[in-house]
């Protein structure tokens, strides 16, 4: 476990940064008491989630997405619906 006060912390930063992210416990203390005010502590990485139509790798548009809507869809858009 290491130990630093706000003024070490500032000056060693990276090295307590790369102890922290080895595993080791690093407590950064304050005031004349020397009383711990925070914990460094690495941050976990992750994988991000891809959603909707990425997990299928095989989904294709079909050939007619980008064309303009037919007058019979317009229509059927355009409608009342009562």
């Amino acid at each position: 476990m290491t130990t630093a006060t706000i003024f070490e912390a500032k000056t060693n930063l990276s090295k307590l940064i790369k102890k922290a992210q080895a595993g080791e416990k690093v407590i950064i203390t304050s005031g004349r008491d020397k009383a711990p005010a925070v914990i460094l502590a690495p941050v976990e990485k992750f994988k991000p989630k891809r959603l909707g139509v990425c997990y299928n790798p095989d989904f294709v548009l079909p050939s007619d997405f980008f064309d303009p809507p037919s007058d019979a869809d317009l229509n059927e858009w355009e409608a009342d619906p009562q």
